[in-house]
């Protein structure tokens, strides 16, 4: 619960360069007590607010939410996900909660808005007038985002028929306000954060780039006499790494995906053709289906790019990034995932185990699905060849070369008779007979006696995942063939990321070609080529909930025995998963339902809050 008066601030999170640049951008200093009379003279003090939006971003650095899916499990006894998973999970006990974290950030950030047009930010009143619209922007869209995460985490319907967000809270709330509100109808949610973001594209600029004359001051700020240094001083290169109308666009066509996806489109006021036409906006930007990346599916891969990134910079196929590092601390993304995810034998904890689910989805190399035998070419003798080359990029599986070593994960010890790689060997073996290759840079070295980090990047949003959602979309809209008002359909936007991937380039896709007139069938590929194009990303877990497909899948893995010269293959299950049917949406926290009143729970989540009070007695629970 928050309970701040506006005049007598506990800011956690100050910014000691107000105007820096993305790569030491809002770094948390000491807890200060002040007022909001210095705020309102002090812009370094002030942003702070709007800093700890940035600091409270709801993006994980790594892989988390997929051992909870179908597509992973870990061998970390201790994962809250996992454990999730396997039936723990309760709205006392919810490692996907966005609750508390999601409302601090908009308390501060509801806070800043309230003084935004109060405080000096430069003695230039242009330029003030310029850094109000810049900062209200930002924050508009960080709320919205602090609210989409919301949705995603805690809408849901009630055993009484309603579609319910949360509580719609625009103003910081202080110790004379009304902490018992009810929440707000899901569509009701969804129109405000469209609205924020609205705002949000309506003040930012596209990107931030330095103009080069007067000439190119954009009119609005011309008529107020703005000048080519000032405008640049605000909204100019040193100013990347925030958020940018662009960014606001990827935001708004998540929201609309989410809403109009199958588990809130009946009451959520948001139609499968809007969402494609938001999605379309974006991807517009840089040339619609001409502007993907060609290596855009392995950007982790792509040791120059990431390197060479200049402050705030972005490669092609990034929309949004964190700041940049190669530290080698534990907590630092520099090798972090590779300590967490490389095998035991390159030093790593084996953490991330992709399943033979995820496995089978990736297709033939000839684009058929590997169940279609007699067109795929499939074989259970020898399961990994021909197949999708993005299966190599992403997934260590037995007989991979990794780091110029072969990495076997059956039963039978290696060329140099170790076998700490081998299914189930050790607690940091794989359960699955799969290691992580997504994400991970080979050049790096998790030895703890000679530790080399090379640079990473957390990614925010990809335009891959915005290609993905227009198809979604389209698809649903139009069909696999239909454009609407745009340039290009799902059926285009599917045949060039899977043609990027290397599926189908010797033969036409035929498999594409011989569904792009089933809407099911396109749909069905469409789920795939996202469940591939976004695997370890904490995308799945949402994507199932939208879909309304079942979150109890058996995790299965495979089992490789050596007989002879030859390998034996076995699927295995390996977790069976506890989730029951009502899961597909979130819990309201339990802690809350105690505190207030007009709180109504998701339907088949009040179960808990009746078995504590028949365990206890206590009438309030």
């Amino acid at each position: 619960m928050i309970k701040m008066k506006l005049r007598n601030i506990i800011l956690t999170t100050v910014l000691l360069a107000t105007f820096s640049a993305c790569e030491d951008m809002f770094e948390p200093a000491k807890e200060n007590n002040r007022g909001v009379e210095e705020m309102l003279s002090d812009p370094n003090y002030a942003v702070g607010l709007l800093g700890y939006g940035y600091a409270m971003l709801p993006y994980d650095n790594s892989s988390v939410s997929d051992v909870a899916t179908d597509d992973a499990v870990t061998n970390d006894k201790e994962s809250g996900y996992s454990k999730m998973a396997l039936g723990s999970w309760a709205s006392n006990n919810n490692p996907m909660e966005q609750w508390q974290a999601r409302k601090a950030a908009i308390q501060y950030l509801n806070t800043f808005l309230g003084i935004a047009d109060q405080v000096s930010w430069a003695e230039n009143e242009v330029t003030n007038r310029m850094f109000i619209d810049k900062l209200s922007g930002e924050a508009y869209a960080l709320r919205a985002l602090n609210y989409y995460y919301l949705l995603m985490a805690h809408g849901g319907w009630t055993a009484d028929g309603q579609l319910l967000g949360v509580p719609i809270l625009l103003e910081p709330e202080d110790n004379n306000s009304d902490f018992n509100q009810p929440r707000a109808s899901f569509s009701a949610c969804v129109e405000q954060v469209f609205t924020d973001l609205n705002k949000a594209v309506d003040l930012l600029p596209v990107d931030y780039e330095n103009i080069k004359s007067d000439a190119e001051v954009p009119a609005r700020y011309k008529e107020i006499g703005a000048k080519m240094g000032n405008y640049n001083l605000v909204f100019g290169t040193y100013q990347r790494g925030r958020i940018t109308a662009r960014i606001a666009e990827a935001i708004k066509a998540q929201v609309a995906l989410l809403a109009a996806s199958p588990a809130y489109r009946e009451a959520s006021g948001v139609t499968s053709e809007t969402a494609a036409n938001y999605a379309a906006t974006v991807l517009n930007r840089i040339g619609g289906v001409a502007g993907l990346d060609p290596t855009g599916n392995t950007w982790y891969m792509n040791t120059s790019d990431l390197d060479n990134l200049g402050s705030g910079e972005v490669p092609a196929e990034i929309l949004w990034r964190g700041n940049k590092s190669n530290g080698t601390a534990d907590w630092d993304i520099g090798i972090q995932l590779e300590k967490n995810n490389f095998p035991p034998t390159l030093y790593g904890s084996g953490r991330i185990n992709p399943t033979q689910n995820l496995v089978d989805a990736f297709p033939m190399a000839n684009g058929y699905p590997v169940a279609d035998k007699a067109n795929g070419g499939y074989s259970e003798n020898a399961p990994y060849e021909n197949r999708d080359p993005r299966l190599a990029k992403y997934i260590l599986f037995n007989g991979a070369t990794f780091k110029e070593k072969a990495i076997i994960t059956g039963t039978y010890p290696d060329a140099e008779n170790k076998q700490d790689n081998n299914l189930n060997q050790l607690s940091t073996s794989t359960r699955t007979g799969y290691y992580l290759r997504k994400l991970l840079r080979e050049d790096c070295n998790a030895n703890p006696n000679s530790l080399n980090a090379k640079f990473h990047i957390p990614v925010r949003i990809r335009y891959t995942e915005i290609f993905l959602a227009y198809a979604e979309a389209a698809n649903d809209a139009w069909g696999p063939m239909g454009k609407g008002s745009n340039a290009y359909s799902a059926y285009d936007v599917v045949k060039a990321i899977r043609a990027r991937g290397g599926v189908g380039t010797d033969n036409g896709d035929a498999y594409l070609e011989s569904i792009k007139g089933d809407k099911e069938k396109m749909t069905q590929l469409i789920r795939n080529e996202r469940r591939i194009e976004l695997c370890f990303e904490n995308k799945r877990f949402w994507d199932i909930r939208r879909w309304q497909m079942p979150l109890a899948e058996t995790a299965k893995g495979m089992r490789i025995d050596k007989v002879g010269e030859s390998l034996n293959y076995t699927v295995i299950d390996v977790e069976n998963r506890n989730y029951k049917e009502y899961m597909n949406y979130g819990p309201i926290p339990y802690g809350e339902m105690l505190k207030w009143s007009n709180l109504q729970q998701n339907k088949g989540w009040e179960s808990y809050n009746y078995k504590m009070q028949k365990e206890y007695g206590n009438e309030n629970l």
